[in-house]
């Protein structure tokens, strides 16, 4: 499909048209879809074809187009989600999860679009934040802000500078990033490898711009929309991105919401803790188909 700027989105479907309920799963940052392929697989088994899922690549993200820097918002991701939501769920209760800067995502769509969660009978915040992102440490509280700004530059240079082809044959700094930074434990080898993969293939634009503009997120009024809406909170203990205390002020600031903190758990929960995350949807869908 196309954005209202026109870029392609890559968008896929699974389930009929007519389902009366559409799981819609947005990606977090320089990842893709394949984010959610474990919650795909499970919901599938589950329900069949009771449901219909919905997943697409973010713009600047996997199959899609790329964007100018300047049109790295979450605010375009927002708009970019309702469309997605009017093209391919236009009726039918929806259930949403989202990961990382989907999460924020979801939360700015609830700002611009709050009419639309009437529609809304579960969601899913899954290693996410509303704000605040400017004052993590990463885990290293005297080099945390020095190292947060290095990150990005740091990927947005090789992409830059190297060939997909030379970054795959020695991806060395991808690596060092997500074990340090994005997964907790166990990490499975399969999951690391398709994190790095999504590294490798976010453009430099996509890499900085994206990022910038999650350490301006302030989404907390938007938070509002969901109450009274069955709403999971997820967080690893080991997540040093968006870390429990970010969780839990999203938790509070929803009426009902109910946080669950996973112990050993990164930053790639749909990846690190799959059938937890898949059971959590599950249980926000079942009661309605």
């Amino acid at each position: 499909m196309k954005t209202f700027d026109g870029l392609r989105l890559d968008v896929r479907t699974y389930g009929p048209e007519d389902a009366p309920l559409t799981a819609v799963l947005a990606h977090c940052w320089t990842l893709n879809q394949a984010d959610w392929h474990y919650q795909v697989r499970d919901l599938q088994r589950e329900f069949g074809h009771r449901i219909r899922i919905v997943t697409w690549d973010h713009r600047g993200h996997g199959s899609s187009d790329e964007t100018p820097k300047a049109d790295c918002t979450i605010a375009n991701l927002a708009r970019d989600m309702s469309d997605v939501i009017d093209a391919y769920a236009p009726t039918g209760k929806l259930v949403i999860a989202g990961h990382s800067i989907g999460g924020m995502t979801t939360m700015v769509l609830a700002g611009q679009r709050p009419e639309l969660f009437d529609r809304v009978v579960g969601v899913a915040f899954v290693a996410t934040s509303s704000g605040e992102l400017d004052t993590i440490t990463l885990g290293l509280p005297e080099m945390g802000p020095f190292v947060r700004a290095q990150i990005p530059r740091m990927l947005a240079l090789r992409s830059r500078t190297l060939t997909k082809k030379a970054r795959r044959r020695a991806p060395i700094i991808e690596r060092q990033v997500i074990r340090r930074f994005l997964f907790g434990r166990p990490m499975r080898l399969v999951d690391a490898a398709l994190t790095v993969e999504g590294l490798i293939n976010s453009s430099a634009a996509t890499v900085v711009g994206f990022y910038e503009d999650c350490l301006r997120l302030d989404a907390v009024e938007a938070l509002k929309v969901f109450d009274g809406i069955p709403t999971q909170v997820l967080v690893g203990t080991r997540d040093v991105l968006t870390t429990p205390a970010h969780a839990r002020k999203i938790a509070e600031n929803i009426e009902g919401a109910v946080l669950t903190v996973i112990p050993d758990a990164g930053h790639m929960l749909p990846l690190e803790r799959d059938e937890l995350v898949s059971g959590v949807l599950i249980r926000l869908i079942r009661p309605h188909v």
